[in-house]
C-alpha cells in the first residue's frame, strides 16, 4: 500500500519537520509498504492543497499534528473530505483531543500515542478489507481505544527515513530515546507515561544502535548531528559509555538539549571531548516562584547561572529558552526573567509566550481556573501572543516583555555580525532553533 504523509507547515522557519512520518515511514517500508511525504505550504489555497495531497494516488493519508498545526491542518483535511481516501491523524494534539479531531470533516481515524504498530495494523486492515474497529491505539468514533504497550526495545525500530526529513545539507537529526521522566507541567512528554499507565513510555536505544546509525550517516556525508531528545543528559552510565565511543568511532560535532539539574562539570568535559559544541537549556522563567509553583521546576537561579558558566568554560556554546505569560505571573516576574537572561548572557536564546497544550497539567489548570476563553480551540496557537485571560498581566505587559527580548536579540545580532542583522545562518544557529 502507498501511505502519503501530509506535513502541515508550521508557523516559523527553520522548524524541523516530519520526524513522526520519518519514523513511521521507515517502519512501513521495512514491511514492504510505500511511504511518501507531501509538504503543504502555509499559504497554499485549499483546492491546490487538496490536489497536492492526492497527486501521488495514496491508498491512505496520514497527518501528524501539534496544537500549533491544528487550525491549518483542520482546514487542509476538511478540503480532502469526500476524496475517498481514508485519513488517519496522529501526534500530540490528536492523542489528547481525539473527540475534537474526529468531529472535524475529513478525519476518519485518530492514533493515540505511539504509532508504528498501530499504523501498520491499519494498513493491513485496509489492504485485506477488514474492519478498522478494534485496532489498539486507534479510534474511529466515540468508543475508547485500548492502548498496546510501547515498542520495546527501541532497537526494534528502524532508523528514520532520511528522505522524509527536511534536513539542511550535512546536518542529521537523531533521537536516542523516547519519553522524559520530569514532571514539568507545561510539557506533554511526561503525560505519555500517564497515558500508558503501568507500561513506562520512557526508553532508550542501546549505545551500539546509535553509533552504527551515525557511522552510516557520516559515511554518507553527514557533518553535524542534532540530538532531538528532550533531555539528552539522562542516564549517566549510558552517557559514560556512549560519549567516548562517539568521539572515537563517529567523530562528528553535535548539539543537544539538557536540563541544568542533570549537568556536572565532569559531564560537560566528557561532552566537549566527544564533540559537543552547543547545548540548549530550558530556563523558562527567572522567577524561582513561577518555576517552583507553576512549572514544577524547583531549581534555583544560582544553579542555572553556575551551569551556564561551566558550559562556556568547557568550550560549549549555550542557548537559553524562556517562556512569558504563565498563570499567576506578574510584571515583576517578567522583569526577573529578563534580569536572569542578562546574567546568563547566552550565545543564543528563544522566547515564547506560553500556550497551554492539551495533555499537560497546565492546560487543566488554565481550563479549571477559567483562564481559557470558550473559543480557545478556534484561536491560533502562536509564539508571540497569549490565548489566556491572565490574572496579573495585561496584553501590554506581555507585549513590552516580548519587545524587550526582541530588542536584545537585534542588538546581539548586530554585535555578532558587525552591524548586519541579516546573514546566512550557521549550523550552530540552526541547531539552536530545534
Amino acid at each position: 500500500m502507498r501511505v502519503v504523509f501530509l506535513e502541515i507547515e508550521a508557523d516559523r522557519d527553520w522548524a524541523l519537520s516530519a520526524v513522526g512520518p520519518s519514523c513511521l515511514g521507515a517502519w512501513l517500508r521495512e514491511r514492504g509498504h510505500e511511504a511518501r511525504l507531501v509538504s503543504v505550504p502555509r499559504d497554499l489555497p485549499l483546492p491546490e492543497a487538496r490536489a497536492l495531497a492526492l497527486r501521488l494516488d495514496p491508498d491512505l493519508l496520514a497527518v501528524s499534528l501539534t496544537t500549533r498545526q491544528w487550525l491549518r491542518g483542520r482546514e487542509v483535511v476538511g478540503a480532502l473530505a469526500g476524496s475517498g481516501v481514508p485519513l488517519i491523524a496522529g501526534g500530540l494534539h490528536p492523542t489528547f483531543r481525539p473527540d475534537a479531531v474526529l468531529a472535524a470533516p475529513g478525519f476518519d481515524m485518530v492514533c493515540l500515542g505511539e504509532g508504528e504498530e498501530a499504523l501498520l495494523e491499519v494498513v493491513q486492515a485496509l489492504e485485506s478489507g477488514r474492519s478498522l474497529s478494534g485496532i489498539d491505539n486507534v479510534r474511529t468514533g466515540p468508543a475508547p481505544a485500548k492502548l498496546r504497550p510501547p515498542v520495546r526495545p527501541l532497537d526494534r525500530l528502524p532508523w528514520m527515513a532520511r528522505d522524509l526529513l527536511a534536513e539542511p545539507t550535512g546536518v542529521v537529526h537523531v533521537s536516542t530515546q523516547r519519553g522524559c521522566p520530569f514532571p514539568c507541567t507545561y510539557c506533554a512528554a511526561n503525560m505519555l507515561d500517564a497515558l500508558y499507565d503501568d507500561a513506562r513510555y520512557g526508553r532508550r536505544r542501546t549505545v551500539e544502535h546509535v553509533l552504527r546509525e551515525l557511522e552510516v550517516l557520516r559515511d554518507a556525508g553527514a557533518c553535524y548531528v542534532v540530538f532531538l531528545d528532550d533531555t539528552f543528559t539522562l542516564n549517566p552510565p549510558w552517557l559514560r559509555d556512549y560519549l567516548p565511543r562517539h568521539r572515537d568511532r563517529v567523530g562528528l560535532r553535535f548539539s543537544l538539549h539538557a536540563r541544568v539539574e542533570t549537568m556536572t562539570e565532569a559531564l560537560l568535559d566528557l561532552l566537549a571531548e566527544a564533540g559537543c559544541d552547543q547545548i540548549t537549556y530550558g530556563v523558562e522563567s527567572g522567577s524561582e516562584r513561577v518555576r517552583r509553583e507553576v512549572m514544577k521546576r524547583p531549581v534555583n537561579n544560582e544553579r542555572i547561572v553556575a551551569v551556564f558558566e561551566a558550559t562556556r568554560a568547557a568550550g560549549i556554546r549555550v542557548t537559553a529558552n524562556y517562556m512569558l505569560g504563565l498563570p499567576t505571573e506578574t510584571p515583576d516576574d517578567l522583569d526577573a526573567t529578563f534580569a536572569l537572561h542578562q546574567r546568563l548572557d547566552p550565545d543564543a536564546f528563544g522566547y515564547f509566550v506560553f500556550y497551554p497544550y492539551p495533555g499537560t497539567p497546565l492546560f487543566v489548570t488554565c481550563r479549571d481556573r477559567g483562564l481559557l476563553p470558550e473559543d480557545w480551540e478556534e484561536r491560533p496557537a502562536v509564539h508571540h501572543r497569549s490565548v489566556l485571560r491572565l490574572e496579573h498581566l495585561s496584553d501590554g505587559d506581555l507585549q513590552r516583555a516580548w519587545d524587550r527580548f526582541t530588542a536584545d536579540r537585534v542588538e546581539r545580532t548586530r554585535a555578532r555580525y558587525g552591524g548586519q542583522t541579516e546573514t546566512e545562518p550557521s549550523v550552530l544557529d540552526y541547531a539552536a532553533t530545534i
